[in-house]
């Protein structure tokens, strides 16, 4: 964004609640500096989301930041890590300040709730919004939760109600009927994914094989009997 990137990242990215003693230098370098800790692995993982693919771009903007950082979060608890730092790059048509105001509200309030810091990124302008954030974490070295592990004979268990999002997304299609009782569960279902941290954390050591269920339940059991070749 000409002219108006560092203006950009000051007001709305560099200014955040979470300082984490393992990010030497932040924002406003070329590079971040990070510590990861002694006897550690680092969990990476980045998924990019485009307006009217991934999500609604006239869709609720404080959702979006919150989607745009839960579904990094959610890789992060399917491998059973511990979030500790984000990058995002963000490329927008127009800067509009009211959006920017409620997308970085989202993404920041999920990040103090999980202690994430944001340690860099980019801006850019673009012909529509594109957002891709990548998230890191820590994880004891063979307590990682992988897709690897299954075993014939092995009980399979899912967290949540599997198909909400999914349901919400053909009711916004008219695919689907959802009675107002439901509409607004679903709807945050959708837009608000909650990242199941704490569960990751607690299989360590007990869960054979674990993944996060971003593409579906059948389809991402099959991803499981694929890796774990059962």
């Amino acid at each position: 964004m000409p002219g108006s990137e560092f203006a950009l990242i000051d007001r709305y990215f560099a200014a955040h609640d979470v300082r984490r003693p393992d990010v030497v230098l932040g924002i406003g370098d070329d590079c971040a500096l990070l510590v990861p800790p002694s006897g550690q692995q680092l969990a990476v993982t980045m998924d990019t989301l485009i307006a009217d693919v991934h999500f609604f771009a006239a869709a609720d903007p404080e959702g979006i930041g919150h989607k745009a950082l839960a579904v990094n979060l959610s890789d992060l608890a399917a491998m059973g890590a511990t979030p500790a730092w984000a990058t995002l790059a963000l490329t927008l048509p127009q800067v509009d300040e009211k959006w920017l105001d409620a997308f970085c509200r989202g993404l920041f309030t999920l990040a103090n709730r999980h202690e994430v810091q944001l340690v860099g990124g980019d801006t850019t302008h673009g012909p529509a919004t594109v957002i891709t954030l990548q998230a890191h974490g820590f994880v004891p070295p063979d307590r990682a939760l992988r897709r690897d592990g299954a075993r014939p004979g092995d009980h399979i268990y899912v967290t949540g109600t599997p198909g909400d999002a999914g349901l919400a997304l053909a009711a916004a299609f008219g695919k689907a009927t959802v009675t107002d009782q439901y509409a607004d569960y679903l709807r945050l279902r959708l837009e608000r994914p909650e990242p199941r941290i704490a569960q990751g954390l607690t299989l360590r050591g007990i869960a054979n094989a674990v993944i996060d269920l971003s593409d579906g339940l059948a389809q991402d059991l099959g991803h499981i009997l694929e890796r774990s070749q059962v």
